[in-house]
């Protein structure tokens, strides 16, 4: 039992160190990024969505389609949704955003709330979305 336990206190630090690990090698946090203008600004959002089982077709459609809507947005820089090999229910957005307002203006679009009420009664764990920025 303590190991378990101990891997299971593991699991949300590796799960983010992961998150940076992706945001990295598609080079939407690399150095570089950083010192173009307007960088310090943007907002970066990784949020795990973990599907129940019996929904991971129409959930899968769902979040692709969200991504879809999104990137048509005002202030999008980037957004991609990643499925965790292992685990096909496990699913991880990471988003970039111009700025807060940007942001802010994407979780008020109509797709995005219909997207989250749609996708609310889908998922076995809460909606688990976090807000980052670069630090200076």
């Amino acid at each position: 039992m303590p190991i378990r336990s101990s891997v299971n206190s593991m699991r949300w630090p590796l799960i983010h160190v992961c998150a940076m690990v992706v945001l990295i090698s598609c080079g939407v946090a690399a150095p570089a990024f950083a010192q173009e203008p307007g960088a310090h600004d943007r907002i970066y959002v990784v949020t795990h969505a973990d599907l129940l089982p019996p929904n991971i077709a129409t959930g899968n459609k769902l979040l692709q389609q969200y991504v879809a809507d999104s990137r048509k947005e005002k202030g999008c820089v980037r957004i991609e949704v990643y499925e965790q090999i292992s685990r096909v229910n496990h699913h991880m957005i990471v988003e970039v955003w111009e700025s807060q307002q940007a942001f802010d203006a994407h979780l008020a679009a109509p797709h995005t709330v219909q997207f989250r009420h749609e996708i609310d009664p889908m998922l076995g764990s809460p909606y688990d979305e976090r807000l980052h920025h670069i630090l200076e």
